[in-house]
C-alpha cells in the first residue's frame, strides 16, 4: 500500500464524524477522505480499518503535504482523493476544483 501512485484530488468541507470514528472539520483542519476502494470491506466496523492509522503524502507541482486519513470518499475511484479545504489550499487554489497530476503515497503518521 505504500507504493506511490498517480491520481487527482478535489476538496470537501464537511463537519461531523469521519469514517474513522473521530470528529472532523474539513473546513478548518488538514485531512483526507480516501477512496472507498482502498478500505478493507471485510472489516465490519470502518473505525477499525488499518487505513485509519495511515497518513497520505500528496505531491503536486513541486509542493508536498502529509495529511491523516480520517474519512472515506464513497464516490471516489481508487486514484481520486478528497482533501479537506485547508489541505487543498496548501497545494492549489480551490477555484481549480479538480486537480490532476498528483502523486500519492501512504505513510505512517
Amino acid at each position: 500500500m505504500n507504493q506511490p501512485f498517480s491520481g487527482h484530488f478535489t476538496y470537501y468541507n464537511d463537519v461531523g464524524y469521519g469514517a474513522c470514528g473521530t470528529q472532523i472539520n474539513a473546513n478548518s483542519e488538514q485531512l483526507v477522505a480516501v477512496s472507498h476502494e482502498l478500505w478493507d470491506s471485510s472489516i465490519g466496523n470502518p473505525n477499525n480499518d488499518p487505513i485509519c492509522n495511515k497518513c497520505l503524502k500528496v505531491e503536486y507541482s513541486g509542493k508536498s503535504i502529509t495529511v491523516p486519513v480520517k474519512d472515506k470518499c464513497p464516490s471516489c475511484p481508487r486514484d481520486h482523493m478528497d482533501l479537506s479545504l485547508p489541505a487543498f489550499q496548501a497545494l492549489e487554489n480551490p477555484d481549480k476544483g479538480n486537480v490532476y497530476g498528483a502523486t500519492f503515497t501512504f505513510v505512517d503518521c
